[in-house]
């Protein structure tokens, strides 16, 4: 089992818990622990830039995002009255596709046209041996769910993913 970098197997929750959580300022994006669940946080000049980063931190809650490369796209389209709603949609659909493809994604493009949402990811089936997935994304949740304009910093999404 790989959590996090770190190889082991059997790791329990309160294990998993101790685990180091994940940080990439260059690509805007960082883990946060959330009791049983795993909070997720995307930066980004524009929203649609910090949803791509969000969509980052949720791939790597599963694998290291190096290890995953762009062979594929995959096209989504989403609805939401609101940015919050529409980022859960947003993470939603990207958990659907990658179970349903059985795939893994690296890269995100995002356009928004009012509530809805236009979106393209990258990535490849998921080869167990290679990537070792860590756990498995059941959902996006609206706990801890905030998205908002920082003044002088640009966009934060964040929400907590139960796995």
């Amino acid at each position: 089992m790989r959590i996090n970098g770190l190889q082991g197997g059997g790791l329990g929750l309160l294990e998993l818990l101790k685990v180091p959580l994940k940080l990439s300022t260059q690509r805007g994006w960082e883990h946060f622990h959330h009791e049983a669940d795993m909070g997720i946080r995307g930066r980004g000049a524009t929203l649609e830039a910090a949803f791509e980063a969000a969509a980052c931190a949720l791939t790597a809650v599963l694998t290291d995002l190096e290890r995953v490369e762009d062979r594929e796209e995959v096209s989504l389209v989403c609805e939401g009255e609101d940015v919050e709603i529409l980022f859960v949609d947003w993470l939603n659909a990207l958990i659907f596709e990658m179970s349903t493809r059985k795939m893994l994604f690296r890269r995100f493009e995002v356009k928004r046209d009012g509530s809805r949402l236009f979106g393209r990811a990258w990535g490849e089936p998921v080869r167990v041996e290679h990537h070792q997935p860590a756990v498995e994304v059941k959902g996006a949740s609206f706990t801890e769910l905030k998205v908002q304009e920082i003044p002088g910093e640009g966009w934060m999404a964040q929400t907590v993913v139960d796995v």
